[in-house]
């Protein structure tokens, strides 16, 4: 009978073909035979071996990293695994994404279930991650997404199935395939809060953050960081628009502005200077992602080039969803009225791509009653923050349990 089980075992394609258009909004792709487990207010997911399983194993066959169709799964007894298959000891996450593990706000997207997995089942940690997008095999995530699921997990372990064409299957695997799917906000602040007090650790900073700062003369300091970028996305003039905001930020007494350039700091370098910041200002790119590492409640101010507003869809206001998601309050943004006009207007994708790296110009009547605004904004939260200090101080501290 074990040699008819393992002869018995089927393996299907990873990704389903048929239901390619309703990958994101529908029935998933990604091993369509099998229903999601659902739990109230968190994301969709399959677990191994469980009782949706008949206590089966998960086993994944292929290597492909340009055809999600030609690697392929089953379901295997452990006492009737198919011929030749290695079995993978510990736990295993599994995250398949429509789009990518080396973007960072995409990144964290398909993260965020498998974090919220672990802090519901005892805080368990992975042996190893696999990772797929549109089926095809992934061999790393990107370097800031490694480093934040280090400083939760312990070493991360991508694996590349290199032991041969053969089956490889799980001890006990957990598959997230819907990015947050259908998790609510309350978890998702509760995932942020996990990872900015993990990051703030193991960079050697308090948990808790800053706390409440007081200058000398008894005013509350207000951190204001411009976060800079090089090339696509960047200021056209960087000095005009940090003359702004040096002197709106000059004009309340306890405000510090700092200039930062994202592309030369560390991991680590990141989550300081964002611990350190209570507005941040930056033109759209990935390097907004590490408002994770504010307080909660710190506010964002983000600049697009030209096009966006009318180019670039949904996808454009990622860092709202970021800010609603790690609890800040995104200050709104500006597009760019000015610059070269799409040569072909009414092709939104080419004209994406035409304005898609352009650069950020400045208006500096709006910058400036714009800054101003958020200044004032947060100098008056702050008066009134006393009392609530020491009740944040706890909650974040708890936030590290796992």
């Amino acid at each position: 009978m074990t040699e008819e089980l393992k002869t018995s075992v089927t393996f299907l394609p990873l990704v389903d073909l048929r239901f390619r258009e309703t990958a994101t909004t529908g029935h998933t792709w990604f091993m369509s035979s099998l229903n999601d487990t659902l739990e109230e207010n968190e994301t969709e997911h399959l677990y191994f071996p469980s009782k949706a399983s008949k206590g089966r194993l998960l086993c994944f066959k292929g290597r492909n990293t340009r055809d999600g169709t030609k690697n392929s799964y089953a379901l295997a007894w452990r006492g009737s695994l198919p011929e030749s298959a290695i079995l993978l000891e510990g736990l295993t996450f599994v995250s398949d994404t429509y789009y990518n593990h080396e973007n960072l706000w995409h990144g964290i997207c398909a993260m965020t279930p498998l974090v919220r997995w672990s802090m519901k089942n005892e805080c368990l940690k992975p042996t190893r991650w696999v990772l797929f997008h549109w089926g095809e095999l992934r061999l790393r995530m990107g370097s800031w997404l490694q480093q934040l699921m280090q400083v939760s997990f312990g070493e991360v372990k991508v694996e590349g199935f290199d032991r041969g064409d053969v089956p490889y299957c799980f001890e006990k695997a957990i598959v997230m395939r819907h990015d947050l799917g259908q998790i609510t906000r309350e978890n998702k602040l509760k995932v942020s809060d996990l990872l900015r007090c993990k990051a703030r650790s193991y960079c050697g900073l308090n948990p808790a953050g800053k706390g409440r700062e007081m200058n000398e003369r008894g005013f509350p300091i207000i951190r204001l960081t411009l976060l800079m970028r090089r090339g696509s996305r960047s200021f056209k003039n960087a000095t005009a628009v940090t003359d702004i905001f040096a002197k709106e930020c000059a004009r309340v007494e306890g405000c510090i502005l700092h200039i930062v350039q994202s592309e030369d700091l560390s991991f680590c370098d990141q989550v300081k200077v964002l611990t350190n910041t209570d507005i941040v200002a930056s033109p759209h790119g990935a390097q907004l992602t590490n408002m994770l590492f504010m307080d909660r409640e710190s506010s964002v101010m983000e600049f697009f080039p030209k096009g966006w507003l009318e180019n670039a869809g949904v996808g454009q206001y990622a860092h709202h969803w970021m800010a609603d998601q790690s609890g800040m309050k995104h200050q709104g943004a500006w597009w760019d009225p000015i610059g070269k006009d799409c040569p072909s207007p009414q092709d939104h994708l080419q004209c994406f791509l035409f304005h898609k790296d352009g650069m950020v110009g400045h208006n500096e009547t709006y910058f400036a009653e714009w800054a101003r605004r958020v200044i004032d904004q947060v100098r008056l939260s702050k008066v009134g923050q006393p009392s609530e200090d020491q009740a944040k101080q706890q909650h974040d501290s708890k936030a590290c349990i796992c």
